[in-house]
């Protein structure tokens, strides 16, 4: 009954009494009261709030963003790049999603979906605008060259850049949200979305135990669009859910995740527009001397 990943229909589960009481939908959905940990920044709207303009640096790459898992991954690509060319700098911004950022007049110009991240681009003739995280490390990889985006497997790299768009959401809000952040635990939701992260991970597991990386055997931009999430999530660091997980069963992807962990780019990378916890931050970069005495 795992053959379909995104229902019950053929599951034990799906016979499951209402535990919770009775819930007939209306006819017209009308908002709750905000509830739960996100609940000031979730609304049925879309649009600008506040006006407010987007923050300038010196360089032609501007990022917007937070060091969640979405965030990273870009980081992650750009301070590589920092590595590869001792001449290449970008500004990161910090956009706090709690304080309402994503939704200033500024960013949604640059996002019209309020998500971060979000880059504005000021090398081109006009100022090119790029949202959505995917986007974001196809644009920087083929402006610098293609960069960990090798032409003869590119193929294979989209297959699991959009592999991690499409999966993600189903442990982030899936599996995260009704594990870790909903207001209350219920019993369906988490089994629902734990055994559909698990199977994500045996993806994962059973791919990475013949080659080095995610899609061939050079580190590429599929590896820096999973890792943030699984990566992270055998780690450790996301959800405080990896002995509910048994995370250390998933053998091949704990080698990869502490392998690409060890990466000095990496470590920088998680630490920008980072400004919560008790590891290392930098709320704002706009120069790879913003790093000294961080790390």
């Amino acid at each position: 009954w795992l053959k379909h990943p995104c229902s019950f229909i053929d599951s034990p589960l799906a016979a499951m009494p209402q535990e919770l009481g009775e819930y007939t939908p209306a006819k017209v959905w009308e908002a709750p009261p905000a509830e739960g940990k996100f609940a000031s920044i979730n609304k049925p709207t879309a649009g600008a709030q506040k006006e407010e303009p987007l923050k300038k640096g010196d360089h032609d790459l501007q990022i917007y963003s937070m060091a969640t898992p979405n965030g990273v991954k870009v980081t992650m690509l750009l301070e590589e790049l920092c590595d590869m060319n001792p001449e290449f700098e970008y500004d990161a911004w910090a956009a706090s999603i709690m304080n309402g950022d994503q939704f200033t007049s500024g960013f949604v110009e640059c996002n019209p979906n309020s998500k971060i991240p979000c880059m504005m681009d000021y090398g081109t003739t006009p100022p090119t605008r790029v949202f959505e995280s995917a986007s974001i490390l196809m644009y920087v990889s083929e402006k610098f060259n293609n960069a960990f985006y090798p032409q003869q497997h590119k193929t294979e790299i989209l297959n699991w850049v959009f592999w991690q768009m499409g999966s993600a959401p189903y442990l982030g809000g899936g599996f995260g949200h009704f594990y870790a952040y909903a207001p209350v635990k219920i019993e369906y939701a988490v089994n629902r979305f734990t055994m559909e992260a698990k199977r994500q991970l045996d993806v994962l597991d059973q791919q990475l135990a013949t080659r080095k990386y995610i899609a061939c055997d050079e580190y590429t931009i599929a590896d820096m669009a999973i890792w943030p999430w699984y990566g992270q999530l055998v780690l450790g660091r996301l959800y405080e859910a990896a002995e509910f997980l048994e995370v250390s069963s998933y053998k091949n992807v704990m080698r990869w995740a502490q392998e690409i962990d060890a990466r000095p780019a990496t470590k920088r990378g998680r630490m920008v527009n980072k400004f919560w916890g008790d590891d290392g931050q930098l709320g704002e970069r706009h120069n790879r001397k913003d790093f000294e005495g961080k790390l």
